[in-house]
């Protein structure tokens, strides 16, 4: 890029353009690693939902934990339908398209209810895990050395301290700002199975050895309801003669095995084509590993642990009990709970996070309808990340655990309102739309009766009605969850109504201020037609108003008669955000009007022309690198992030770089400091940069095999190439041993780049330099761009 030349003609118009993308940046991963997200969320259920369901309804549960997992399956389907449909973005979103807005935010309230206790309930069945473990292995200690008092923890208060502390490591992770990996996700299901596997072969041939018989039909005979279970009816005549109605006040206390579902509207968008086929196995992987885990290891825990313990002991930890009551060794047992408090820990403390970010994506998706206010929207200075929304779904995780004091009782109990009304909402919302939307589905909940033109969804009906039936029965049967359940619900309804309303009034005025300054332009896809741009344009992102530097920086070093500026702001979508926004829903903040008019006055002090744009992206990195390969950009320039190296930031991008289809561009990726200095990483393959002394090695090589009349016609590549061959071919054979010689010729080589060679030179204000991009042993999760 070369120094100005000529100034550049501004616009005649007042007003700057200013495009807005529709088409949501996103990364695809398939469904083997959706479905591991999900399961990250509905397999921590079934640590604790077991151990509930017989506190409440007796020994009977198992057969109504796996009536729950198989009408699982049918709810799933309602979602897979939403999700082939023109609508995303989960129960909100469906629910405000079928029955309007006010009955999103009370859908949306509910939803909200399950997120906030998802956290307590993962975090205080962790500790329980891990608190049992102490107290057994300190028992067992003591009768083994004969101690006088055996140290003892209190279940419920231990575990509350736990929860808490997870909740608040993860609360400060997502201040920091760290994304959702599928590959973490795969990697915890991957251990997970090994102990499912285990647990289930050693579970089964405990029972053949030790002839266990099955639990209890789930008749009403069979069923023992607890005094809490019984809610409102406590007491009263018609508790005494319950007959089918009490099959579904026990169903309703087996529901939180059906947890997790709204995760998979929210991964839908992410899913690799073909989406609905890919969505549809994601939904089977799911059901059959829900089935194998959830399902029949809570079965094969009433056959295992003894009647006298299995409640009283390890109702909040029962594989914990399984793995203490199998056939085999004491020691080999021990081993085998450690492992499955271990486990458990990783995707019990997994779903905390996912009910953060999840919750977090919720009131972000509203927000970003006009129903929260922008300042629930600002983001923090330093990370970028809506921390006020974290502070308050992470405020309100802790509240709950302190009010309950870590009662795995109380919270699931509460748990299940949140659980069954976003479900109910959700299935109303699909069966309406299947009168209010004709169009094409891709696919449709099974069971379809047709009379003429008319369609009967029966399937859709039956799930509906199911729910509906069990959300009712749970009012009356569940006293905390209703008088809880409620409260939350209303209290969150008043405030996003008080919120839509006082945003009206706000956004009204904002957007004829910005009609007043910007010309709008809403865009489905992002070119360089759409913009008006030359091909070979320099992007910069500006995040801050208040630190433009690297717009400075750019428009000092660019000729925009020859080169177009492009000012990126991502406008970063929260979890289950849809994957195409609507320009109708595309509400600027105040934050965002303040950068854009600091874009345009930045580069009106400098006489130059800039376009504007607006890309909503999940992933900061991956929107900066498919917005340059759509623009063909030759440039993309970026300020110092406040967390992360320039180096980093610049792996970051090359990543998502190497994540992109075919073709793509190269382009030069400069990072900028506040005082002027700048970094550039070439992204792409390129020749390395590579010392005179390494070049002599290959010349001298050269020479010598160039005495041999046979290698009269080698040249110096051939030398690279065989050299290269023979590494490969190592590493193929050896890693381990040429991995241990690479880095001691590593270590050896950085002894000798000292100041002033060509590895990370940092460039100075006249101009452009280049680096070696080197991988960095330590990479924040979700960093931001600045």
């Amino acid at each position: 890029m070369d120094s100005i030349k000529n100034p550049a003609v501004l616009p005649q118009s007042n007003r700057v353009r200013l495009v807005v993308a529709s088409s949501v940046m996103l990364t695809f991963i398939s469904f083997w690693r959706a479905a591991a997200i999900v399961l990250n969320d509905l397999g921590s259920s079934a640590f604790y939902a077991g151990g509930l369901a017989e506190e409440a309804v007796g020994k009977s549960a198992p057969w109504l934990i796996l009536g729950v997992v198989f009408f699982a399956y049918a709810v799933r389907s309602v979602y897979v339908e939403s999700c082939s449909m023109f609508t995303r973005g989960g129960v909100y979103r469906i629910v405000k398209e079928a029955l309007g807005s006010t009955f999103a935010k009370i859908s949306v309230s509910a939803l909200m209810f399950d997120y906030v206790l998802t956290g307590p309930i993962s975090g205080v069945s962790a500790g329980q895990y891990i608190i049992g473990m102490f107290n057994d292995l300190m028992v067992s200690a003591s009768h083994r050395f004969h101690w006088v008092s055996t140290p003892h923890l209190r279940p419920d208060l231990a575990s509350a301290f736990i929860a808490a502390a997870i909740t608040l490591y993860f609360w400060w992770q997502n201040i920091k700002g760290i994304e959702e990996s599928s590959q973490r996700a795969l990697d915890i299901m991957k251990i997970t199975t090994v102990m499912v596997v285990v647990l289930l072969a050693w579970g089964l041939f405990t029972v053949f050895h030790r002839g266990a018989q099955l639990p209890p039909l789930p008749v009403p005979s069979n069923l023992h309801f607890s005094s809490d279970a019984l809610g409102f009816l406590k007491g009263t005549r018609f508790a005494t003669s319950l007959g089918l109605f009490g099959v579904l006040m026990a169903f309703g206390h087996s529901v939180l095995a059906m947890s997790g579902e709204e995760s998979l509207a929210q991964v839908n968008r992410e899913i690799e084509h073909p989406k609905l086929k890919n969505l549809k196995r994601a939904a089977l992987v799911i059901a059959t590993y829900s089935f194998f885990f959830t399902g029949i290891c809570t079965m094969l825990a009433v056959m295992i642990i003894p009647d006298a313990v299995r409640v009283h002991v390890y109702r909040d930890n029962l594989i914990a009990g399984m793995a203490m009551y199998m056939v085999g060794p004491e020691l080999l047992r021990i081993i085998f709970r450690c492992f499955v408090v271990l486990v458990g820990f990783f995707i019990l403390g997994g779903a905390v996070n996912t009910a953060i970010v999840g919750s977090t994506g919720v009131l972000m998706r509203i927000a970003e309808d006009g129903v929260l206010t922008d300042w629930f929207r600002k983001p923090q200075k330093k990370y970028g990340t809506s921390y006020r929304i974290v502070n308050l779904v992470a405020g309100l995780q802790l509240l709950v655990i302190a009010l309950t004091r870590g009662n795995v009782i109380i919270i699931g109990e509460a748990y299940a309102f949140g659980v069954i009304w976003s479900f109910t909402f959700n299935a109303l919302a699909m069966l309406v739309l299947r009168w209010k939307y004709k169009g094409e589905r891709g696919w449709k909940v099974p069971l379809n009766l047709h009379i003429g033109k008319f369609e009967i969804p029966l399937g859709l009906l039956s799930v509906f009605l199911v729910l509906f039936t069990t959300a009712i029965v749970n009012l009356f049967t569940k006293s905390v969850a209703t008088v809880s359940g409620v409260v939350f619900a209303a209290v969150f309804f008043v405030v996003f109504w008080l919120s839509e309303r006082d945003n009206k009034r706000r956004h009204d005025l904002k957007t004829r201020q910005m009609q007043e300054h910007f010309q709008l332009e809403h865009q489905d896809t992002v070119g360089c037609s759409a913009l008006e741009i030359r091909p070979g344009a320099v992007i910069v992102t500006m995040r801050d108003a208040a630190t433009p530097f690297a717009l400075k920086w750019a428009l000092s070093h660019t000729n925009t008669e020859e080169q177009d500026i492009v000012v990126l702001a991502a406008r970063m979508m929260g979890v289950g955000g849809p994957e195409y926004v609507e320009a109708s829903e595309q509400l600027f903040s105040e934050h965002e009007q303040m950068l854009f008019t600091k874009a345009v006055s930045v580069a009106e002090s400098f006489g130059k022309h800039i376009s504007l744009l607006v890309v909503p992206a999940g992933d900061i990195f991956a929107a900066l690198v498919r917005t340059a390969n759509s623009l063909d950009a030759a440039a993309v320039i970026s300020g110092l992030s406040s967390k992360l190296t320039a180096e980093e930031q610049a792996y970051h991008v090359g990543q998502a770089w190497e994540a992109l289809p075919e073709p793509k561009r190269q382009f030069t990726f400069y990072v900028i400091k506040p005082d002027g200095e700048a970094l550039s990483f070439h992204i792409g393959p390129h020749a390395p940069t590579i010392p005179a002394d390494e070049v002599q090695l290959v010349h001298r090589l050269w020479l010598n095999l160039r005495r041999d009349p046979s290698m009269r016609n080698l040249h110096h590549s051939d030398v690279v190439t065989y050299a290269l061959t023979r590494m490969a071919s190592e590493f193929a054979q050896d890693k381990e041993g040429l991995l241990l010689r690479l880095q001691h010729d590593l270590q050896r080589a950085t002894q000798r780049r000292g100041l002033g060679t060509l590895y990370h030179e940092e460039l100075d204000k006249s101009g452009p330099g280049y680096a070696l991009l080197s991988q960095p042993e330590h990479l924040a999760e979700n960093p931001d761009t600045k």
